[in-house]
């Protein structure tokens, strides 16, 4: 059997998946509780989301006092469906107003450039943020997703560069105030940036949300 790979692939939020449609319209972000596959073979979604979620195209079938959780079943234009078509199973949704990422497991590359091949087509924003390949360290409460898509460009832009000069290495291959020079800004806007993006990454790596 196939280890697999695990492909982490962000979408500018389609409208055709109810996930990215209820993000929307509750303006909150929302994570899948549950995945399954109906008896019509349609991947079926359970969320939580906080009450009222007023604009949700969805009733609630449970609460837990302040969250409701809601049931939607994925059809059409939609990248869940998608990847249902090909047996990909998905391993976790991120939605937020305006971007959809999936975490979903192919049995081969060769079947992932066939289903990347077909999402790209179908939705051209699919972008590739992270592919791993089994046996992956630690246990299963080990393993985070960290959405890099949460930073800003100018964040991304500045975490990059500090990681590439060896800002993060002892000793260090550059300082602050060099990179800052390079990126053509001050040192505490440096600074500024590259603590909000620290901030950003850790709060997945340690799961506060």
């Amino acid at each position: 059997m196939a280890s697999g790979i695990r492909a982490t692939v962000a979408f500018a939020a389609p409208t055709g998946c109810p996930v990215a449609r209820s993000a929307v319209a509750a303006d909150a972000a929302v994570e899948s509780v549950a995945t399954s596959v109906s008896a019509n073979d349609r991947p079926v979604t359970e969320f939580l989301l906080d009450s009222p979620a007023d604009g949700v195209d969805a009733e609630p079938v449970f609460s837990y006092g302040d969250t409701d959780v809601y049931r939607v079943e994925h059809a059409g234009e939609c990248p869940c469906s998608c990847l249902g078509s090909f047996g990909c199973p998905i391993h976790r949704y991120v939605a937020e107003p305006g971007d959809l990422t999936l975490v979903f497991h192919a049995e081969s590359f060769e079947r992932l450039q066939e289903v990347m091949a077909t999402l790209r087509e179908e939705f051209p924003s699919a972008d590739v943020k992270q592919l791993l390949q089994p046996p992956l360290s630690g246990s299963p409460d080990d393993r985070r997703f960290v959405n890099r898509g949460k930073l800003t460009d100018r964040q991304l832009e500045v975490l990059r560069a500090a990681y590439r000069e060896g800002y993060f290495e002892r000793p260090k291959g550059a300082n602050a105030t060099e990179l800052a020079e390079e990126l053509g800004i001050s040192r505490s806007t440096f600074t500024e940036h590259l603590v909000a993006a620290q901030r950003k990454l850790f709060a997945d790596v340690f799961d506060e949300g």
